[in-house]
């Protein structure tokens, strides 16, 4: 039974798949499980509860259907344009999901299946274990939006795949397969498709009946590496949002929505 601890987080699917794991499901298929504001701030405040949640030991993140997550829908990009009220509001719960889910005790295991970007690449990106599919496809693709990598590049892509790798995928937008991902140490490793869900099911209860002091203690200290990064995460995340009050992004948007290719201003004063 469901616990009323996760009762008020109605924009995503949570179930139990085995004895103290948690798995948590972004849960629009139909848009391929894209972030809404109301589950940006869900997914953001959710994992302060599961810290504190003394019935579980681990934590699964997956997406229903073809897709892990699209990312932030237009209609949440759409209303930060010009607006210093929700670019805030939007810049607080950005900035504490990545803490949040630094700071959460409990391991967290992503199956990436299918597309990954924005948002909910956050997490898939940032788990503990981060498994992809061989059908993965994973994308920052905020210079193609007219903003700047924000959201977690700036914190973790460095750390994982180093700095080239890095600043190529991430000024290019260019995806990355999963078996590119695995190859180039941007996740832990990569599967075929039909055994993903089973794959992190498996390293979820083996971390679950681990020794839990132990296994804790071990995420505590290797997330120091992320969090002397702090500054550097914080700037990144900032200017993303400074984006949000440029003509870029009225473009980036409107031809995502016409599907073109953006046409950028050439000139920039920085």
């Amino acid at each position: 039974m469901m616990s009323d601890r996760y009762a008020k987080y109605d924009k995503l699917k949570f179930d139990y798949p085995a004895e103290r794991v948690l798995r948590i499901t972004f849960d629009r298929p139909e848009t391929f499980n894209s972030v809404d504001a109301e589950t940006h701030t869900q997914m953001t405040d959710m994992w302060i509860d599961i810290d504190r949640d003394p019935d579980i030991n681990a934590v699964i993140v997956t997406g229903a259907g073809k897709a892990f997550s699209a990312g932030g829908d237009f209609s949440l990009i759409e209303s930060m344009i010009g607006n210093s009220h929700e670019i805030m509001k939007t810049w607080k719960e950005a900035r504490n999901l990545v803490y949040n889910i630094i700071n959460c005790n409990k391991p967290i295991i992503s199956a990436i299946n299918g597309p990954a970007a924005g948002a909910g690449l956050v997490v898939g990106i940032l788990a503990d274990v981060s498994i992809a599919g061989k059908k993965a496809r994973i994308v920052d693709g905020h210079p193609r939006l007219g903003v700047a990598a924000g959201d977690v590049a700036a914190i973790i892509w460095p750390l994982l795949c180093g700095m080239a790798k890095a600043k190529y995928y991430l000024m290019t937008c260019k995806p990355v397969s999963g078996e590119e991902a695995d190859r180039i140490g941007l996740v832990s490793m990569c599967v075929e498709d039909e055994v993903l869900q089973q794959t992190a099911l498996d390293i979820a209860t083996e971390l679950a009946n681990g020794s839990q002091s132990a296994i804790r203690w071990t995420k505590y200290s290797l997330n120091n590496w992320l969090r002397q990064a702090g500054p550097i995460f914080d700037a990144s995340t900032a200017l993303e949002m400074l984006g949000f009050m440029s003509e870029d992004v009225k473009e980036g948007v409107l031809s995502h929505r016409e599907k073109r290719a953006p046409n950028f201003r050439k000139d920039c004063p920085i």
